[in-house]
């Protein structure tokens, strides 16, 4: 499961954002099911950033989602996000393609 969640922050914001942004990977990053994640933000655009992460699957990434440490310090972060679809299943890895988990 890959998540991709996009946010447009303020140039003169952006030190804060990361700091705050860091805050939210940590406490995903302490729950059953986290593989890896990041925070970027674009070359040609100081305001846009992203932050990916990555699940063993679906029902991992949704149980961290429901822990008090990711809606204390995460939430605030995610409620900033663009709106618009950030879940993903990962079909194909490496070159190799994988079964949709989707029925």
């Amino acid at each position: 499961m890959l998540v991709v969640t996009r946010f447009e922050v303020p140039e003169a914001d952006g030190p804060a954002f990361q700091e705050q942004a860091q805050t939210a990977l940590a406490a995903l990053a302490a729950r059953d099911g986290y593989l890896q994640g990041r925070i970027g933000r674009a070359a040609d655009d100081p305001t846009a950033w992203v932050m990916t992460t990555e699940w063993v699957g679906v029902g991992a990434y949704r149980r961290s989602l429901s822990s008090y440490d990711v809606k204390v310090l995460a939430t605030p972060l995610l409620a900033r996000a663009r709106d618009e679809p950030s879940a993903f299943e990962v079909l194909v890895r490496d070159g190799e393609t994988r079964a949709s988990g989707r029925a």
